[in-house]
């Protein structure tokens, strides 16, 4: 009888295992997306606040994805202005995927984003802080991970690798860094269009 018992039971275990394998794979697709290859968090603290995923998406430049891109905030925004409008802590993540950027055309590539989206004006005052912020990036290799976040009354945060590479003060800074992938004339459009959550990857 206990023979029976044991028979009819023994392919309940395997049968939950694997469905405790699948449970676990769709709690954590829920809490990551996956863009390519790179899976970036759905969501993340900064400043102690909890951001969400706005949107991510690949930069690219000709042919070649040089990195993904993911945009966090305290709330959804699908627009340039209405994120800019936005006080509390934000996030851009930087996933590299290309073999390496060196740190010349890293600022070549700031410098670019910030002339074509601010004033005269505008990149006069910023000027300063553009060249103190270029000077906190090495070269980037394929698996490096870049954030840059934003902390209300501190300024902006670079973080590579998980190091503390500086901060840059000012709100204004961020505002205008945001704009390199935001702004009229965005580095690449499609991913901005993935950071704001208006197109699917």
């Amino acid at each position: 009888m206990m023979l029976k018992k044991l028979k009819v039971l023994s392919g309940i275990p395997v049968l939950l295992i694997l469905l405790g394998i699948l449970q676990l794979a769709a709690v954590n697709n829920a809490y990551a997306r996956t863009i390519g290859d790179i899976t970036v968090p759905e969501t993340v603290t900064v400043a102690g606040k909890k951001l969400q995923l706005n949107g991510a998406g690949y930069r690219t430049k000709f042919v070649f994805k040089l990195y993904v891109g993911a945009l966090y905030t305290e709330e959804k925004a699908d627009t340039r202005d209405a994120l800019q409008a936005m006080k509390g802590p934000k996030r851009v993540l930087m996933h590299m995927i290309y073999d390496e950027i060196s740190q010349k055309k890293m600022a070549g590539a700031w410098r670019e984003g910030f002339e074509e989206n601010t004033s005269d004006a505008q990149m006069q005052k910023l000027q300063e802080r553009l060249q103190a912020f270029i000077k906190l990036f090495p070269d980037l290799k394929e698996g490096d991970i870049v954030y840059l976040d934003y902390i209300p009354g501190t300024g902006t945060r670079v973080i590579i690798n998980e190091q503390l590479k500086g901060t840059i003060a000012g709100e204004d800074f961020y505002h205008a860094l945001l704009d390199v992938w935001l702004g009229d004339e965005p580095a690449d459009d499609d991913l901005k269009a993935a950071m704001l959550g208006q197109e699917d990857d």
